[in-house]
């Protein structure tokens, strides 16, 4: 018998009142389980934030100092107190001395203009080994930065990256390697995590930091995982479920560092993998803070 269309209205508006109760309910469960750490953990107290992973480069403002100011007002709104920056603007993929020179100043002017809430780090180019030592005397010997940046200019598993490794290892700096594994194939020069232990073995007293876990971090962490020398940074990658708690299974939290990689992405986006999370309080406050304040405290110290 066919069904009267008034019937079928009625039917209609049930089936939405029930699925909406069914997404209702499923969204609680989810938001209720995002919340748990672990069973005995207490509500999580304002935790100390360290972000290890910014740029000026799409920041408002005409100068150094105005994009400083514009970055620390948005930090402000998540709690993070120190902020690790590094290269300046235009990006530049392949930089020459002279665009070394003017990034380097560019960040360090910014840095100056906030010295209790900003580092940095020097950006080089092995292309130009002689010019990067240089940079590295200046800013880190001489200067207030604490490690190297290094993109896309040349793989990391080049001998031209030793000397420069060696001089921020001997400084008590830290190596920080964009990383990346592209479906489509990365770069000419850019680096994969595999790249990164092939220099890390090398050179196994210095601190390296594997940007952004090699964007496909289930493979990025599995790599690293048998050279201790390398901590992963969770910067960059969309914040999905599960890549804090796989680099804290497999690495240990103290090798996990956060970063947010702003001003390319939010801040928001990037602290949620951190704080929805399912691990440990302590664990949380070492990856926000208290792995990058240890890695980094022997170039502190040159410093004072």
């Amino acid at each position: 018998m066919k069904q009267h269309p008034r019937s079928r209205r009625v039917d209609r508006r049930v089936w939405l009142q029930s699925s909406s109760l069914t997404v209702a309910a499923a969204t609680a469960k989810l938001t209720r389980a995002s919340e748990v750490t672990t069973q005995d953990d207490p509500p999580i107290p304002d935790p100390v934030i360290w972000d290890g992973h910014c740029h000026l480069h799409g920041m408002p403002g005409a100068t150094p100092q105005e994009k400083m100011a514009s970055f620390l007002k948005v930090a402000d709104r998540f709690g993070i107190e120190r902020v690790v920056c590094f290269m300046g603007w235009p990006f530049d993929a392949d930089p020459t001395p002279d665009a070394l020179r003017r990034q380097n100043e560019q960040v360090a002017a910014a840095i100056a203009s906030a010295p209790q809430r900003a580092l940095g780090y020097v950006y080089v180019n092995p292309r130009h080994v002689d010019a990067s030592l240089e940079e590295i005397e200046r800013w880190m010997r001489r200067g207030p930065m604490v490690g190297i940046k290094l993109w896309v200019a040349v793989r990391c598993h080049d001998r031209r990256l030793d000397p420069l490794v060696d001089r921020v290892t001997r400084l008590g700096g830290v190596i920080f390697q964009h990383t990346w594994i592209k479906t489509n194939g990365n770069l000419p020069g850019e680096s994969t995590p595999q790249d990164l232990v092939a220099l890390a073995k090398r050179h196994p007293t210095a601190k390296f930091i594997c940007g952004h876990t090699g964007g496909n971090w289930e493979l990025g962490i599995r790599a690293v995982r048998p050279q201790p020398n390398i901590f992963v940074d969770l910067a960059g990658s969309e914040p999905t479920a599960g890549m804090t708690e796989m680099a804290v299974r497999e690495l240990g939290a103290s090798r996990v560092l956060f970063g947010s990689d702003a001003s390319g992405r939010s801040f928001a986006s990037q602290l949620a993998k951190v704080y929805d999370a399912r691990i440990s309080t302590d664990d949380r406050r070492a990856i926000l803070a208290r792995n990058l304040r240890r890695l980094l405290a022997p170039a502190l110290r040159s410093r004072s």
